[in-house]
């Protein structure tokens, strides 16, 4: 049967290569750049991808994302 993805799955980075948004084809990994690089808003992540909001789905992800990262306020 099939199984579907655990631990050892998320441990070797098969999180960083989901697709976070199917409209613009962006993964995790894209999104947690962006947001190294300073992105603190959806709209800030689909600037620093060179990309734009198309339908919106995707936005409670990112910002699940923004929420998961190390803050940057800190500094």
């Amino acid at each position: 049967g099939k199984r579907g993805r655990g631990a050892a799955d998320h441990a070797a980075g098969g999180v960083a290569l989901m697709i976070v948004c199917s409209c613009n084809a962006m993964t995790a990994a894209q999104v947690r750049g962006a947001i190294a690089a300073g992105a603190a808003r959806p709209k800030d992540v689909y600037c620093a991808c060179g990309k734009s909001a198309q339908c919106g789905c995707c936005t409670p992800t990112i910002l699940s994302i923004i929420r998961e990262e190390p803050s940057r306020r800190a500094a």
